[in-house]
Parts: C-alpha cells; sequence; structure tokens
C-alpha cells in the first residue's frame, strides 16, 4: 500500500510498500491490510502503527482526522502528528508537545479574556457617555 500522512502545512508521511496499518477510531482499532476494501474512517487521537519492508514498525501519534482507503492508495489527514519507532520514547513527545501546546492555549485564553474584558468596558462607557 501506499501510505500519505498529510497534516494541515505539510506531507508528514509518504511511504510506499506498506504491509499493513492498525488505527483508532471511536468504535476501537482496526487494520488494514492491502487487499481489504476501501473504506473512509474517523480517526480519534491514538497511536497509528504501519509496517513496510524499508522502515519496520513505525508509530505515529495523531490527533483526530480522517483516514481514506482507495485502492492501495491509504491517505491520513490530521492536525498533529509525532513519530517514532519506541513506544515509550513516542509517549514522552507526545508530553512534551501538548504541555507546550496547553501552555500556548492558556496565553491565547488570557488575552482574549483581556480583549473581551476592555471591550465590555468600553462598550458600558460608550452606552452611559
Amino acid at each position: 500500500m501506499h501510505l500519505k500522512i498529510l497534516l494541515p502545512y505539510k506531507i508528514f508521511v509518504d511511504t510506499h510498500d506498506v504491509a499493513r496499518i492498525v488505527a483508532e477510531t471511536r468504535n476501537g482499532a482496526f487494520g488494514l491490510l492491502p487487499r481489504r476494501r476501501d473504506c473512509v474512517a474517523a480517526l480519534v487521537p491514538g497511536i497509528l502503527t504501519y509496517q513496510s519492508d524499508a522502515d519496520g514498525e513505525v508509530f505515529v501519534a495523531v490527533d483526530e482526522g480522517i483516514l481514506i482507503k482507495a485502492g492501495d492508495d491509504v491517505l491520513v489527514s490530521v492536525r498533529r502528528a509525532i513519530q517514532g519507532t519506541d513506544l515509550a520514547q513516542l509517549r514522552d513527545s507526545v508530553e512534551q508537545e501538548f504541555s507546550a501546546l496547553d501552555e500556548q492555549e492558556k496565553s491565547v485564553r488570557t488575552v482574549m479574556a483581556k480583549l473581551e474584558s476592555g471591550f465590555l468596558h468600553r462598550f458600558a462607557r460608550f452606552q452611559h457617555g
């Protein structure tokens, strides 16, 4: 199979000769083999595993997204992905990446709260002025 993992800003993985793929959906994990029927699946955050002759078994932590299998092509589109060959190392990478994102989200929320507060104060002065 030909596997492509797409992020919003780049092609994350583009590999041929994939023997099997395991992905996670809300209904649990499922596997893809080369002769499986075409399908579409909504992915949940989790580990996508694929195996190829060139790379061996590879683990990719993915955010929610979609998987499409059409013939020998498998397209996976997700917002974020981190690749590794060791699950423990991948877990640490995911924790670091997501904790950094959590800090960014907190900063954005703080800025947004200040903007909203300032807007409400100006609006209240405008109404009473």
